[in-house]
């Protein structure tokens, strides 16, 4: 998850032009009914009554639902690598810096939110759970490629496993640090950022655990 500006914490979508504002309006739009009204009420009619569109002019942009979700998708995903870029690029990563950076998402309530009602979506919604696939699939690109740079002795199918693992920490901490399964501590946060840490940074045939574990 990543935060930026306006609605649910991102930034409009990058651009010039009128389409390109209008397709960030649209997004906007939808993301203020999946914030507002919940994963049930997301249908292009609502989403195209809340931006003042008729249905057909939304359709324009985005054909179906999923259309529009996988829009919405790119957009996070975008907007986080954007501003992730500088720490993933360093020649010399700070990979705590990447957690904690990674982490501070999740104090946007509006973001965990926006998050827990596209999963419930992409649970009961075939059309829709490709396009959840495919921004995670993007990001464990991006995150297997860092691996591969700074962990060469990494095979690439031992990359992308750890790749996965440290997604699966860190999105599911989301639930329990928000507020939403759980609430965090400072003792549950050292954890999960030490754990992630060496996640990324072990080598291959490296301790998981830290010295004085059994």
């Amino acid at each position: 998850m990543s935060a930026a500006d306006g609605p649910a914490g991102r930034r409009p979508a990058a651009g010039t032009g009128k389409g390109e504002r209008k397709r960030a309006e649209l997004l906007d739009a939808a993301e203020g009914v999946l914030l507002t009204s919940g994963h049930a009420e997301l249908s292009m009619r609502a989403v195209a009554t809340a931006a003042g569109v008729r249905l057909g002019h939304l359709q324009y942009y985005f054909p179906a639902r999923s259309d529009l979700v996988s829009a919405v998708l790119a957009r996070i995903l975008d907007n986080s690598l954007e501003r992730l870029s500088p720490l993933l690029g360093a020649t010399a990563p700070d990979p705590a810096g990447i957690v904690r950076a990674l982490l501070a998402d999740q104090d946007d309530p509006q973001l965990v939110r926006l998050f827990t009602e596209v999963w419930a979506l992409a649970a009961v919604d075939d059309t829709v759970a490709p396009a959840v696939r495919g921004f995670y699939g993007d990001y464990l690109d991006r995150l297997t490629g860092h691996l591969r740079l700074h962990c060469p002795e990494l095979s690439a199918p031992a990359a992308r496993a750890r790749a996965a693992v440290f997604v699966m920490l860190i999105e599911g901490a989301a639930l329990f640090r928000s507020g939403v399964a759980a609430h965090r501590t400072p003792e549950t946060d050292a954890e999960l950022i030490g754990t992630a840490v060496r996640l990324l940074t072990a080598p291959a045939d490296g301790p998981r655990q830290p010295p004085g574990c059994p």
